[in-house]
């Protein structure tokens, strides 16, 4: 079709017109085929049925011939033929061409031998009244002596007749049919072209819908979807796929939107952390160089700030390379069978000092009946610590620090809850991301690079496992996260609750 068109410089065709026109050339060519078949048949059909009748006529006639008067020698011309006696010369026939002539003097000289034959001739018409064709069937048959249908030949007998219907049918009998075929050929393409038409936008209309929905996409309207048609064809399946791969697009756009808020807002929040110390420190380093602290003891106290300063400058910097590793998988986790519960012991001892001057009571709920986990003893220490200290700046006097664990089939559920002021619940979906820092329940004049979170969550995903957050505004908050077991305890992990321990 696209050849076709190419060649005849035609225009170009939408899908629906070419399927359409595929569809007419498809019916055309077989109502044409079709009805050249049917005309043939018809002719053939009828031209052997003539030919019967005429060889009936024929056998008749020589039975009437072979009962007359006539010589066996002699030869006579017919009304519809001619009679060959058996020296087999034809008798003289005018006006009749010569090669008619010859084709009966072949036929009746078959018949002397015993033969029936049948073929046909035309007869061109060249005066003006007749100026056409006129085609004509002939026989030719052995007369038996006495009519019998066998024996000694007396002569042949040579008939024609013009090739028409029989039993005085109309010539125009074959108009009638190819006028027949014609009508007929004419209501199926009809039919055909209704038919394509339908076809043709059932076909084409889900395809000019993932057309429409592809430019939309291709604006910027990733939220559009095509309408899945409700036949399970091949259609069908194409808009199912379309629709998935659009979701798929569609989310990878809002993550890669969601990306380049989150650079540009870690940009940000870096700048500003970075700002605040390095203003801090040009502010004492330009009073300590203009002699503005006159005594020694301020300038040492000035210097110590600077300082401090400096120190939480490496800290926001060690941080965010800590961070970028962890994210990109280039930190190498040292994984080995851990003992949790020794673990927290050590980690409780590290803090204890603080949480005894704060009056904050420890509780740790391991016990050696713990399993072991498969982590990264350092890393682990690393979100104790943190998870911790978090929970001890913000717990009040009298309040408390629990953790807790709770064995599945494969991890070990980690809980760290404390008695504090809590997180509100607008803050709480946001803790774990990077510099993000709830501005009632977690900040304050407590400082910190606001990475800590994000840090202990890009941890615990290293391990293969997941953190949560559960807070309520004045009664306190659980940290909960996993860490996988040891492999020697995956397929035998205890089925009743851990027995409680309080820290001592």
């Amino acid at each position: 079709m696209q050849r076709m068109q190419q060649y005849l410089h035609l225009p170009p065709m939408s899908l629906r017109v070419k399927l359409i026109l595929s569809y007419l050339l498809v019916a055309l060519s077989a109502i044409v085929i079709l009805g050249v078949v049917i005309l043939f048949a018809v002719q053939n059909y009828f031209a052997n049925y003539q030919t019967d009748q005429l060889l009936a006529t024929a056998e008749y006639e020589a039975k009437q011939i072979s009962g007359s008067p006539l010589t066996s020698t002699s030869g006579d011309v017919l009304p519809n033929g001619v009679f060959v006696g058996t020296n087999g010369q034809l008798p003289l026939m005018q006006n009749v061409p010569t090669d008619l002539q010859t084709i009966i003097q072949q036929n009746v000289q078959k018949s002397l031998h015993g033969q029936q034959t049948h073929g046909n001739f035309q007869v061109v018409h060249s005066d003006p009244d007749h100026n056409d064709i006129t085609s004509f069937l002939y026989v030719s048959v052995p007369i038996y002596k006495n009519g019998a249908s066998s024996g000694t030949i007396i002569g042949a007998l040579w008939i024609y007749q013009p090739e028409q219907f029989p039993s005085g049918a109309p010539n125009g009998f074959l108009a009638n049919v190819n006028t027949a075929i014609l009508v007929s050929g004419l209501i199926i393409a009809v039919g055909v072209l209704l038919f394509s038409l339908l076809m043709a936008r059932q076909l084409t209309h889900p395809l000019e819908g993932l057309t429409r929905t592809a430019e939309q996409m291709k604006r910027g309207e990733y939220e559009k979807r095509v309408e899945v048609p409700k036949s399970q064809d091949e259609l069908g399946r194409l808009a199912l796929t379309f629709n998935a791969m659009a979701d798929t697009i569609e989310a990878d756009v809002n993550e890669l939107r969601q990306q380049d808020q989150i650079r540009r807002e870690l940009i940000a929040n870096i700048a500003h952390d970075l700002a605040t110390p390095l203003t801090a420190i040009q502010g004492f380093s330009e009073a300590l160089a203009d002699d503005l602290i006159p005594s020694s003891e301020a300038r040492h106290e000035t210097a110590q700030r600077i300082g401090r300063e400096v120190q939480r400058l490496r800290r926001l910097v060690a941080d965010i390379q800590q961070m970028s590793s962890l994210e990109s998988g280039h930190t190498k986790l040292d994984l080995a069978p851990l003992d949790l519960h020794s673990l927290v012991d050590e980690t409780l001892f590290v803090i204890e000092p603080e949480c005894e001057e704060a009056g904050i009571a420890l509780h740790n709920q391991l016990t050696d009946g713990t399993p072991l986990v498969y982590a990264d003893s350092d890393r682990v220490t690393q979100v104790l610590l943190n998870l911790l200290d978090n929970a001890r700046r913000h717990t009040p006097r009298g309040g408390s620090l629990t953790i807790s664990a709770t064995p599945t089939s494969r991890m070990l559920n980690v809980s760290i809850t404390d008695t504090g002021v809590g997180i509100d619940a607008a803050d709480l979906p946001h803790i774990f991301e990077r510099f993000y820092r709830a501005d009632r329940s977690r900040t304050g004049t407590t400082g910190g690079s606001g990475l800590g979170l994000a840090i202990v969550k890009a941890i615990i995903v290293a391990h293969g496992g997941t953190i949560s957050a559960e807070s309520t505004v004045g009664k306190g908050t659980r940290f909960t996260f996993s860490l996988p077991l040891a492999p020697r305890v995956v397929q035998s992990v205890p089925t009743t609750p851990l027995p409680l321990a309080t820290y001592q």
